[in-house]
């Protein structure tokens, strides 16, 4: 897989673009620019819908815009590099889908049954769409070289799985909690959607011609005939893992022809 690894420019370009953005947002903040819940997702007001398209570039504090920004480059990078065809697609739906299905969850305490107001920012449910996305396309599409990325998610990224839940249900706090597993839930939901949606499209699996059933090929049996000549010892009662060991020798040969 690294021989024939050829770096997209897109990989490269998009994240920095994305990762500007997120600080230049944030950097307005602190002018005072976006005061209070303004650019944010506020759920269920139509003032509230802006957000579902700023609300990715506002940050609460630099711990906070810290925490997405390492993760935005590397599986923005991952979503362009390996899946360059639909990368946009998935990308944009997947930030629209995810802030609209957002605004559309009504904040409410778990604990108590309670509504409250709430505001909304931040690019984590971008976060959960492509973690998800990247983790479930590998295994919809069972590629091998994708079946890499899907372990490398998994590995780096698999405890975002609980930031899907409320903090509620694993600690005892005096208020709700100011991280939005709503944005968490939406985003990895959308990010699975997503991945189904889009198993048959981007870049297809290689397969070589002697894959298919009505193969034949002149060269082949000359091959094969020439090896039989060649080692008429293997065909004496070979064992299945000798006989599994000429295939791939068989296979090899082909390959170089």
């Amino acid at each position: 897989m690294l021989k024939n690894f050829q770096l997209s420019p897109k990989a490269i370009f998009y994240p920095m673009l994305m990762l500007a953005a997120m600080w230049t947002g944030f950097f307005l903040q602190q002018f005072g620019l976006f005061r209070d819940c303004s650019g944010s997702i506020i759920p269920l007001t139509p003032e509230g819908l802006k957000g579902v398209f700023f609300s990715p570039f506002l940050h609460g504090n630099l711990e906070h815009i810290i925490g997405n920004s390492l993760p935005i480059v590397v599986l923005m990078f991952l979503l362009y590099q390996f899946y360059q065809p639909i990368a946009s697609k998935v990308f944009f739906t997947g930030w629209i889908a995810t802030g609209l299905l957002v605004w559309l969850l009504p904040p409410i305490d778990i604990m108590t049954g309670d509504f409250y107001y709430s505001c909304i920012i931040g690019a984590s449910g971008l976060v959960y769409v492509m973690a998800f996305f990247l983790f479930f396309s590998g295994v919809f599409r069972w590629d091998l070289k994708l079946l890499a990325v899907t372990l490398l998610v998994g590995m780096y990224y698999g405890g975002l799985v609980w930031g899907v839940f409320p903090e509620e249900l694993f600690y005892n706090l005096d208020a709700p909690s100011k991280i939005s597993w709503q944005s968490h839930l939406s985003g990895a939901v959308v990010g699975v959607i997503l991945a189904f949606i889009f198993k048959n499209s981007g870049e297809k699996k290689k397969k070589y011609i002697w894959e298919f059933p009505d193969y034949y090929n002149e060269k082949d049996d000359k091959l094969w005939m020439q090896y039989k000549e060649n080692h008429p010892e293997d065909f004496r009662e070979m064992p299945q893992k000798k006989k599994d060991a000429v295939w791939e020798q068989l296979d090899e040969l082909r390959k170089r022809s």
